[in-house]
């Protein structure tokens, strides 16, 4: 009897460990993410953006799985450190197919529109049950129709907008059960000037944790400082700005210097160097924390772009003020006073500039003011429940979702997908 009832035990103690097993992976949720490139955190912004998004989905119990075509540089983020598998994939080849549907994800979120356009219809064949998510870390037609309009010396117009990129980016929204758009001002051009359903678009901008107030003071910083990544052209054109601002500013503060930091610095931007003048061209930062906490202000006279701007948000959370034009400010301070001032008067410019570097009083009520933007516009317990709910919900209900957006449906249809045979015939080729 002891026999037949511990063998009874044993079998029943293993069916339960099956069942909770089973029913533990039916259940387990997995998020793959098909990345633009590794990120890089101390290189870009859009490398900060992604950590925060695997920041949100593993605080929801979610696998997560990296995977990118790109190769890995010697600043790449390991992400192996915060959990998330990875893996190298390779473009137009059909390998991915028999990856994505071994990995069976309950979300695929693609990083930016070009890789929903290379990978986006391998997913829905495979994996016609996931939901699929782009984010588009910014909306790429608006800054190329701005850089053509600022190249041209000229206002934007309308049909600055309808361009090829415009057509692409928009379709694979469309494509999308939900877009990730950065910028209160995006999501109004979205929604308004091109009637795109708000039920497919979700608004997640940056997102801050709480704020460290005990940084260096006024008396304890000195210099001026910039910084951004040179890869990104609007960042060459700021610096360019900012070196015919610098001998006004430097005339009126012969001590100060101008400290220019951005990975990826080119020789043009070398060339710009002066020890003389103060101009002085660092390079890739160590970290962002150190160099903020040393300067005083922030020069930033941004003359086209879109989305957000990530060097302007970590100004804000760490306490240093800014001077920027209302390209750079776009979206972020809603009706909240600025951390320093706005202008895209170059005379005006230089002059908050000095101001700003000598006024004690003036600086320390800016400081303030960006805290404020930070705690009232992008605290991250303002947004991760909601966008996690959000989630979950369209997962539920996923086709009623895709049915009434019709539109998306239509431009999955085959014979308009152009860039899934470009890709078949590439493989063939290669083959």
């Amino acid at each position: 009897f002891t026999f037949y009832f511990l063998l009874f035990t044993f079998y029943f103690l293993l069916f339960t460990f099956y069942f909770l097993l089973n029913n533990y992976i039916c259940h387990m949720k997995h998020l793959v993410i098909i990345g633009t490139v590794w990120p890089e955190p101390n290189s870009t912004a859009a490398g900060s953006r992604m950590l925060q998004l695997i920041s949100l989905f593993q605080k929801q119990d979610y696998e997560i799985t990296f995977l990118c075509s790109a190769s890995k540089s010697d600043f790449s983020f390991d992400l192996s450190q915060i959990s998330v598998k990875t893996k190298a994939i390779q473009l137009n080849d059909s390998s991915f197919n028999t990856e994505i549907t071994a990995l069976n994800p309950n979300v695929v979120l693609f990083d930016r529109f070009m890789i929903e356009e290379q990978y986006g219809w391998r997913v829905m064949e495979n994996c016609p049950n996931a939901l699929r998510v782009l984010d588009t870390e910014d909306l790429h037609f608006l800054r190329k129709s701005r850089e053509i309009a600022f190249k041209q010396n000229r206002e934007l117009v309308f049909e600055d907008y309808i361009s090829d990129v415009f057509k692409r980016e928009i379709a694979s929204i469309y494509k999308c059960d939900l877009t990730l758009v950065i910028s209160e001002y995006e999501m109004q051009l979205a929604t308004q000037t091109f009637k795109i359903d708000a039920s497919i678009l979700y608004y997640l901008p940056f997102l801050s944790e709480e704020i460290n107030p005990n940084v260096p003071k006024f008396e304890e910083r000195q210099h001026f400082v910039s910084i951004g990544n040179f890869l990104h052209e609007p960042n060459w054109q700021t610096v360019l700005a900012l070196k015919k601002y610098w001998k006004s500013i430097k005339k009126k503060l012969p001590e100060a210097k101008l400290h220019i930091y951005g990975a990826y610095v080119s020789e043009k931007v070398k060339q710009l160097h002066n020890e003389k003048e103060g101009f002085l061209v660092k390079g890739r930062a160590e970290t962002v924390v150190d160099v903020y906490s040393k300067a005083k202000i922030l020069l930033a006279p941004i003359p086209y772009g879109a989305g957000l701007k990530g060097k302007l948000f970590e100004a804000m959370q760490l306490g240093l003020p800014s001077i920027t034009t209302k390209m750079g400010a776009e979206a972020m301070n809603g009706n909240l006073n600025w951390n320093g001032f706005i202008t895209s008067d170059e005379d005006e410019f230089v002059e908050k500039a000095v101001e700003l570097y000598t006024n004690k009083s003036l600086w320390e009520t800016a400081q303030k003011n960006g805290y404020e933007i930070i705690e009232k516009r992008f605290k991250k317990e303002l947004f991760t429940t909601d966008f996690m709910n959000r989630i979950e919900a369209l997962q539920l209900y996923l086709k009623t979702h895709r049915n009434r957006n019709f539109l998306g449906q239509i431009l999955q249809h085959q014979s308009l997908q152009s860039t899934k045979y470009m890709s078949k015939w590439i493989e063939a080729k290669n083959s």
